[in-house]
């Protein structure tokens, strides 16, 4: 049989969009002598749709579509995935997948797995399905599976499941009621290393089950996450026959009947990671409906990497920067933010703040006598450039960048209603030595960001001769310290144990819990690791564990 793999980017709940896209692709597929295209989870309203799926209207219009899809479908079947309800039992809703040929919706299946913890499409929304046979179209067998139904159960690969989460195997029932081909249709976000573990395990399970797998990933920004399609097929013995394109939208036409040439390896981390977050700027401001990105240029590290992205995502004449010296601002980092603008070739404006932070000495001179200056005077600096900057974006309509990294937000090394104070944190879920090797990723081709911000050592320079190690340990330590915290979920003592001060590591978690009520405030930040701040990654503010 031949498949057509369409591997699409939807706009969550823009379902006439969505549809139009969807026939688009059906007739591509028709075109290039497909028998059957498959569409990823959720194609008909864009995931992940999360509180949107209470409003009946919406799941009403995503029915509709189906049925307008289905006549689409003249000369060739879709499987695609829609949202569906208990027609006959009130509200409970579905995560499903419909055949459709010759006109009409020929079979529909429920997802059987359905994430507990998942905040974004978990049970808090669906119902498990309980129809999972093989639906019979063109003299094939096929066993219809989501995301979630592929890390149930147990392939003898050795991959670690979670059996209590997920007690079916949904693909080995399949099988054993007769399935021999199984098409998996998914809405899996980016997360490095997340695609080699996966490509293991479709293999694996192909193998162990002797059936080719069909996997069709959703791709596009969807707020903080980036979706990076990665679709694929493998044969019976766990082979690839075919992969679509990264990052973007693609169509790949493969024969279930051959066989495939091997393995897919070796994640291309750094460039996986620029692409994502290229996507991820692109298509946050276009489906948001903003015309450009405004950001601040200090001439560090991380100002100049997202203004690198922001051009690249969004062209050059859509990205204005904006270099805002204070008194203690050097001249080095001036002349660097102007050399980048000039490397990228985009406006740049320059304000100085001196007049208007001696303004706010002043009117606060008689509030503040008899105490000494600290971080307090150091702050309203960062907070009137965020100020001028939302003006920008209140003026002329563009989407304000903010620029700080992971290991910052991590430990509240940033200025909340200061440089916190955007609508989009590109950086949020990297750590600096790893916005340190994406800028030398970057100027592989030649010098984009200056030399002279990726060596100076990284300051807020908020006071005279400020650095970042100032106030936190060397990147490389805190780095580390903080990869065991948040990525691996590993105690204080597991921590130490790995040869770390106990006592810099104690002050270092504790940071990353005092400030959590930073973190809420700031802007969504685009996810790039498996553990992000955010919605996955959920702490109180106000409490009092001690580590």
């Amino acid at each position: 049989m031949k498949i057509a793999l369409a591997q699409t980017n939807p706009v969550i709940a823009d379902i006439k969009g969505n549809l139009a896209k969807l026939v688009s692709f059906i007739g591509r597929a028709r075109s290039a002598g497909a028998e059957i295209v498959v569409f990823p989870e959720m194609a008909t309203i864009g995931h992940p749709p999360m509180d949107l799926l209470g409003n009946r209207r919406l799941i009403d219009e995503n029915l509709a579509a189906l049925e307008d899809l289905a006549s689409a479908c003249a000369g060739i079947a879709a499987i695609c995935g829609y949202v569906d309800y208990d027609k006959e039992n009130g509200p409970m809703l579905f995560n499903s997948a419909a055949l459709l040929a010759g006109g009409r919706v020929l079979a529909s299946r429920h997802k059987a797995c359905i994430p507990p913890g998942d905040a974004y499409s978990g049970s808090g929304y669906f119902s498990p399905g309980k129809n999972r046979k093989p639906v019979e179209y063109g003299g094939r067998s096929i066993g219809m599976l989501f995301g979630g139904d592929i890390w149930s159960g147990s392939d003898g690969s050795g991959i670690q499941r979670a059996a209590a989460d997920y007690p079916l195997d949904p693909a080995k029932r399949l099988v054993d009621e007769g399935a021999d081909l199984i098409v998996c249709i998914d809405a899996s976000p980016y997360a490095w290393g997340k695609n080699s573990k996966k490509w293991g395990m479709i293999s694996a399970l192909a193998r162990g089950n002797a059936v080719p797998i069909v996997y069709v990933n959703q791709v596009g920004g969807f707020d903080s996450l980036i979706f990076d399609g990665n679709s694929f097929a493998v044969d019976a013995r766990g082979a690839f026959l075919a992969r679509a394109a990264g990052f973007e939208e693609d169509l790949v036409l493969v024969d279930d009947s051959l066989s495939g040439a091997g393995q897919l390896s070796g994640e291309e981390e750094l460039e996986d990671i620029r692409m994502a977050l290229v996507l991820g700027i692109r298509d946050y401001a276009a489906k948001s409906g903003f015309k450009g990105a405004i950001l601040g240029l200090s001439g560090g590290l991380d100002s100049a990497v997202t203004a690198a992205l922001a051009v690249e995502a969004l062209g050059r004449d859509n990205v204005l920067g904006v270099t805002m010296p204070s008194p203690v601002s050097t001249k080095g980092s001036v002349d660097d933010s102007i050399r980048l603008a000039e490397n990228l070739g985009i406006r740049i404006e320059a304000i100085r703040i001196d007049e208007i932070y001696n303004l706010y000495r002043k009117k606060l001179s008689d509030i503040f006598t008899g105490t000494r200056e600290d971080e307090t005077e150091e702050n309203i600096q960062a907070r009137i450039r965020g100020n001028l900057l939302m003006a920008m974006s209140n003026k002329f309509g563009g989407l304000v960048l903010t620029t700080g990294n992971k290991s910052e937000l991590a430990v509240g090394y940033c200025t909340l209603y200061g440089d916190m104070s955007g609508g989009l944190a590109v950086l949020a879920d990297l750590p600096k030595t790893l916005v340190y090797r994406l800028a030398g990723h970057i100027n592989r081709n030649g010098e984009l960001i200056p030399r002279a911000s990726i060596e100076k050592a990284p300051s807020a320079e908020l006071r005279e001769n400020q650095t970042d190690q100032d106030s936190l340990p060397p990147y490389e330590i805190l780095d580390g310290i903080l990869e065991r915290y948040i990525e691996r979920a590993m105690t204080a003592d597991e921590i130490v144990a790995d040869g770390f001060s106990a006592e810099l590591v104690r002050g270092i978690l504790a940071r990353v819990d005092r400030n959590e009520y930073k973190r809420r405030q700031a802007p969504p930040g685009l996810q790039v690791t498996e553990r992000a701040f955010g919605i996955g990654r959920r702490f109180p503010m106000a409490q009092r564990f001690r580590h």
